[in-house]
C-alpha cells in the first residue's frame, strides 16, 4: 500500500472533521467539502461545454473514438468507484488528457499520436479514471473553498485552446478543474492505482512505465507543446518513473500490450497528421498576422483531409483577417457542412452577418453557437441584433451576459448595456455619496468607475424642513464626469442637523459619444 499524507490529520482539518470523507480508492480519510451530488452535477453539466472550448469532439475518425471508449470502459469496469464514466477524443493537437468530476474523461488527438500501444493508452485512461474515482478534483475544490472561506472561485482561463478564451459561463468551473496542477500525492496515487486497474483489466503494466519514461525525456524540451498540455496539470518526474517501475515489478509480468490493435485504430489519424501539422502552422501564422500564409496552410490541409471542418474555419479566419467577408462566410459555411456540432463555425458566420446587419441570419447562427458554448462574442452579437429590433429588455440581458466574458468583448458589452440602461438606472453606474460640511451644508461626491465620459447629470434631493414638511429639489451638475473620475458637488442645501434629514439620488445621466 502506498504511503500518503493524511489530509484530515492536520489541526485545521480537525476543525472541519465533518468535512472529511473516505476516499473510494484508497480507503483513507480526505478533506471533502464538495458533496457527491454536486460532484456528479459538475461533470454532467460541464462536460459538453468543456469539450467545445477545447476544440470539439474529433469527428474525422469516429472509429478511433469508439476504440478509446472500449479501452476506457474496460478499465472503468474494474475501478473502485462506479460512476457514469464517459470517454471522448478531442480535436486538439496539444498533448493532453483530463477528467472532470463524475468520470467525464477526454483525451486529445495530439496525445494519442504520441502513444505507441494500447497499454500506454490504458495507462493514460487508467490514470484519469483514478483522478475521478478518488475524487481528486473535488479535493482540490474543497481546498479552494477552505482557502476562500467557503467561496469557490472560478476563472476563465482556457489557455490550452484556440477557442477557450471566448467562453463566458459555459466552461468556467470546468476550466478551473482541468487546468489545475495536481499535487504530488494525487499524481502518485493516480499512477499507482491506475496500474492496478490496468492489471485487473488484463493490460501489461509496463505501458505505464514506458509512458512516464517518455514524458520525463520530453520534459527537457521547455518549448514543447507538452508544457501547454499534459505537463501543465500532470507534471512528470523521475520519482513517478521509479515508483511505476517498483510497482510494476510487484504486479508482475504479463498482460496485453496491444501494439497492433493500437496501430490499426490510429491508422487514419496518423495518416491525417501532416494535414493537422499544416493546420497548426496556419493557426500560428494567423496569430502572427500573416493571413496569406495561413490561407496557404489551410488549402494544403484541405487537400490532405477534405472532411475536416477546422481547416475550412482556418480558411475563413484568414479571409476575415484580409477583410474578405464574402469568402470568409463561404468558408464557415463549408466548415458547418462538414461538422454542424462545433460552436465556432456558426459563431464566426453569425458575427459577419451581424456586422452586415443581416439580423435574421445572425440571430440563427449566434443562437446555435451559444447553445453549444456560451460565449461573450455570441451574446454581444445577439444584443446588437435585439437592440436594432428595439427589443431593449432582451438586448440588456444579452449584453449583461456578454459583459461577464471580460476582455474587449466584455468591455464593449458593458458599454452597450450602460447606453441602454443608464437613462432608467443612472444610480447603478455612478457612485453617489453624501455628507455635511462644517456648517451643516449638503455636499455630494460622485464617482464614475466606468470607461466612458458622462454628462447631463442631475441630482434629486428629498429633505424635511423644521416643520416636518418634505421637499424635493433637483440640482443639475454642470460639466462632465470623466471616465474613472470623481466630482465634489456643493448643493447649497442646508444647514441640516444630521444625515437623517435628507436623501440623495442620481436621477439623470448620459454617455458622451
Amino acid at each position: 500500500m502506498m504511503q500518503r499524507l493524511p489530509l484530515c490529520a492536520s489541526a485545521a482539518a480537525l476543525a472541519l472533521l465533518a468535512g472529511c470523507a473516505t476516499n473510494p480508492v484508497t480507503g483513507d480519510k480526505d478533506l471533502m467539502l464538495v458533496g457527491e451530488d454536486t460532484e456528479l452535477s459538475i461533470g454532467k453539466q460541464q462536460y459538453a461545454p468543456m469539450r467545445q472550448s477545447e476544440g470539439g469532439d474529433y469527428a474525422l475518425d469516429p472509429e478511433l473514438t469508439a476504440y478509446v471508449q472500449r479501452v476506457g470502459n474496460r478499465l472503468a469496469a474494474v475501478s473502485d468507484r462506479k460512476l457514469p464514466y464517459e470517454f471522448t477524443v478531442l480535436n486538439n493537437s496539444v498533448p493532453n488528457a483530463w477528467a472532470l468530476p463524475g468520470g467525464k474523461i477526454a483525451v486529445n488527438r495530439g496525445l494519442l499520436t504520441e502513444l505507441k500501444s494500447e497499454s500506454e493508452l490504458a495507462a493514460v485512461l487508467g490514470h484519469e479514471i483514478v483522478h475521478a474515482a478518488a475524487r481528486h478534483s473535488a479535493q482540490q475544490m474543497s481546498k479552494g473553498m477552505l482557502a476562500q472561506g467557503g467561496v469557490l472561485a472560478t476563472q476563465i482561463a482556457l489557455g490550452n485552446s484556440a477557442y477557450g478564451g471566448l467562453a463566458t459561463t459555459g466552461a468556467q468551473l470546468a476550466s478551473q478543474v482541468v487546468l489545475q496542477k495536481y499535487g504530488r500525492d494525487a499524481e502518485l496515487e493516480s499512477d499507482h492505482y491506475g496500474m492496478e486497474y490496468m492489471k485487473r483489466a488484463g493490460y501489461d503494466v509496463q505501458g505505464a512505465v514506458t509512458l512516464q519514461e517518455t514524458f520525463v525525456r520530453m520534459s527537457g524540451d521547455k518549448e514543447s507543446s507538452w508544457f501547454d498540455g499534459l505537463f501543465s496539470s500532470h507534471p512528470p518526474s523521475q520519482e513517478r518513473v521509479d515508483a511505476n517501475r517498483r510497482y510494476a515489478a510487484k504486479l508482475g509480468p504479463g498482460g496485453e500490450v496491444g501494439i497492433e490493435p493500437f496501430a490499426a485504430a490510429m491508422a487514419k489519424t496518423k495518416a491525417a497528421k501532416p494535414a493537422y501539422d499544416a493546420y497548426d502552422e496556419g493557426r500560428k501564422a494567423l496569430r502572427e498576422k500573416h493571413p496569406d500564409v495561413a490561407l496557404q496552410k489551410a488549402v494544403q490541409a484541405i487537400k490532405l483531409a477534405p472532411d475536416e471542418g477546422h481547416f475550412y474555419a482556418l480558411k475563413g479566419d484568414a479571409y476575415l483577417q484580409q477583410k474578405n467577408l464574402q469568402a470568409a462566410t463561404q468558408a464557415y459555411t463549408d466548415a458547418i457542412a462538414r461538422n454542424d456540432g462545433f460552436f465556432y463555425y456558426p459563431l464566426q458566420r453569425g458575427l459577419i452577418a451581424e456586422r452586415q446587419n443581416n439580423d435574421d441570419a445572425a440571430r440563427r447562427d449566434l443562437e446555435t453557437s451559444a447553445k453549444l458554448l456560451p460565449t461573450g462574442a455570441a451574446y454581444y452579437g445577439l444584443g446588437n441584433v435585439a437592440a436594432r429590433a428595439r427589443d431593449v429588455e432582451s438586448a440588456k440581458k444579452y449584453y449583461a451576459t456578454a459583459a461577464g466574458a471580460g476582455g474587449e468583448v466584455g468591455k464593449a458589452a458593458q458599454q452597450a448595456l450602460m447606453r441602454l440602461d443608464l437613462p432608467q438606472n443612472p444610480g447603478k453606474y455612478v457612485q453617489v455619496q453624501s455628507g455635511l460640511d462644517a456648517n451643516g451644508m449638503l455636499i455630494v461626491a460622485l464617482g464614475n468607475p466606468s470607461d466612458v465620459v458622462l454628462a447631463g447629470l442631475e441630482l434629486t434631493v428629498q429633505y424635511a424642513d423644521a416643520q416636518g414638511r418634505t421637499h424635493e429639489v433637483r440640482r443639475p451638475v454642470e460639466g462632465r464626469l470623466a471616465a474613472g473620475g470623481q466630482r465634489r458637488i456643493p448643493t447649497g442645501l442646508g444647514p441640516f442637523q444630521g444625515d437623517g434629514q435628507y436623501r440623495v439620488a442620481l436621477t439623470s445621466a448620459r454617455i458622451v459619444e
